[in-house]
This record gives structure tokens, sequence and C-alpha cells, in this order.
């Protein structure tokens, strides 16, 4: 997620001068061609490519606005994670009670810590690459990862769940394939042991229970964003619509120009490559900018800040617990924070 005020130009043109060499090269080769070799048949009328234009800004503000929503839902998503966890924690300290103070509050700290391993294994699984995702396989992605690191890329889970669990339960969890799934099936466990011995009244373990189900609800929201990608034919059909439509502006261009030939002499001609090349880094741009705001997930620099937010939640729960050394709260590096 990008925090700053906006993007700047010289981060945004270097993202997108791919989209700007494209436009050059379809604007300059026709207007040589019609310049220098008489081509008059290159110039067409203005109007096909009005009405592509209106299709393709058409198409593009659909998709623009559905990913956005996808990204916004995300966002929902998380906050809901917030509040949950933060009410898991509340329900932890207050209704888990034992006459030995000690271990009160190991069994706190246990199911808490068990959380924090849930958060975890849950960002993990998020940031995981699909098929479907252009974060690696983008070259403008990939190069501008320069300016931002993705925290579960440079890490491993093992290293990051080590300090939440047991050994047993540690190794239980790495040997599973849904590892946030069996996380909260572990807490599960434990609070129905601990209504058995008496530690949690009935009342107060269906409370914590509805407490896991609504964390399961939210972890199944994540999962469906995640691995259902923005539908395909949608998709190609905004990307066939703005290329069709860079390739016959040049054209449209040249027709115009070439109107004005006589008023203004042959070299007007020659406006027509940067009139394109304008209008048509345009719509690419806005194709660019939906594909990056398709998989709010991926590692994108405008994705969900899912590290901070996990962050944030455990130094929350640390505090009710009473401890005194807490991890640092998650930077922004560039402006950009995940």
């Amino acid at each position: 997620m990008n925090i700053s005020s906006h993007y700047k130009l010289y981060h945004f043109l270097p993202w997108t001068r791919a989209k700007i060499y494209k436009m050059l090269l379809l604007s300059i080769i026709p207007t040589s061609l019609f310049y220098f070799l008489d081509w008059k048949w290159l110039a067409i009328p203005w109007v096909p490519v009005a009405l592509l234009g209106t299709a393709t800004a058409f198409i593009s503000g659909f998709k623009n606005t559905q990913t956005y929503n996808r990204m916004w839902e995300a966002r929902q998503i998380y906050g809901a994670i917030i509040n949950s966890s933060r009410s898991f924690g509340i329900l932890v300290k207050d209704f888990i009670r034992s006459e030995d103070k000690a271990i009160e509050k190991e069994m706190h700290q246990q199911i808490i810590y068990r959380h924090f391993a849930w958060l975890t294994a849950l960002r993990f699984q998020l940031r995981e690459t699909k098929s479907w995702e252009n974060i690696k396989t983008k070259s403008y992605n990939r190069e501008y990862l320069k300016y931002y690191k993705v925290p579960e890329w440079e890490s491993s889970l093992d290293e990051e769940l080590e300090p939440f669990l047991s050994q047993e339960e540690y190794l239980y969890i790495l040997s599973t394939k849904n590892r946030a799934t069996q996380m909260i099936a572990l807490q599960s466990s434990q609070l129905k042991n601990l209504n058995k011995e008496g530690k949690v009244s009935d009342y107060n373990y269906v409370a914590l229970e509805n407490q896991l189900k609504e964390l399961y609800d939210q972890q199944g929201k994540c999962e469906r964003i995640k691995n259902f990608p923005y539908p395909r034919q949608f998709s190609s059909i905004n990307l066939y619509f703005t290329n069709a439509l860079c390739f016959l502006l040049p054209l449209g261009f040249i027709g115009e120009f070439s109107k004005m030939t006589e008023k203004f002499g042959e070299n007007i001609i020659w406006l027509a490559i940067p009139f394109s090349v304008l209008l048509g880094w345009v719509f690419l741009v806005l194709e660019q900018i939906g594909e990056s705001t398709e998989n709010p997930f991926e590692g994108n620099a405008n994705d969900i800040p899912i590290t901070q937010i996990s962050r944030n939640i455990e130094i929350d729960l640390r505090e009710m617990l009473g401890e005194k050394d807490l991890p640092p709260v998650i930077a922004a590096q560039n402006n950009i924070v995940l």
C-alpha cells in the first residue's frame, strides 16, 4: 500500500515506460509511411476510432471498478480480522480462569501466541504466487520491487512460526497443507479440553467458539479472493479492445491532421505521433492500473498491508498479556507498506 499523497512521476513513468515505447512504435511507423511513401490509404475516418474508444473506455472503467472492489473487500476483511482478534484476546483473558495464576497466565499466552501463529500462516498463504498473478511475471512489476521488499518472501514460515508454538504443535502444523485452518482447529481442541476441566464455563466456551468461527469466516473470504482471479474473459476483452484502439489511434489522427495540410503545411502530420502516444498511454495505463489491483494479496505495491496489520494485532494482544518487550511496528519502505 502506497501511503504518500500520490505516485511521483519519476516512479510512475518508468513503471509505464514500456507502454510509451509501444505507442511511439505504433505511431512513428504509419506516420512515416504516410509522409515519406505517400501511403494515403493509412488515413482513416475518426468515427470508427471514436466508437472503439467509447467501448474501450466503458470496459476499462468496468474492470477498474471491479478490481477496486476486490481490493476494498480485502481491506474490509482484514479490518474484521483486527476486530475479531482483539475480541478474541479479551475473551481469552477474561473467560479462561484458574485458581493458580501462573497456570492461568500460561494458558492465556499459549492460546494468544497460537493466534499469532494463525495470523502468520494466513499471511504466508496469501502471499503465495498464483499462475494468474502479475507481480513476478510482468517485467515492470519485478523492476518496481527495488523500491520495497515483501516480508513473506524474505523469511520462511518455519522460522516465523517457531516462537509461537510448542514443538509438538510446530511439527504437526508444518505437516499440514492448510496451516491456518489447522491452527484454529488446535485452538478449538484446547478450548474443548479447558471446558471439560472446568476452566471455561459452558456459556464462555460457546462465546469463544463463536469467535473462532468468525475467524474461519474471515479466512475463507480471504481465500476466496486469493484463489478466484478476476474473470479471464473480462480481463481478455479489455486487453484486446485497448490494443486495437492503440493500433487505430495513429491512423485516425493521421486522417484528421491530413485535412489540415493545405492550411498548415504537410509537416503538421507529425503531430499525430505525440497525440497518439498521449491518448494511447492513457488507455494502456488504465489497463495496467486495473491489472495491478486485481490481486490484493500478491505482494504488489498497491496491496493490502497484511504484514503491518498482523504486526499491529500482535502488539495489541501482547499488551493485553502485560508484555513490555514488544516487536516494532512495520515501517514503510519508500512510502510502501505491506
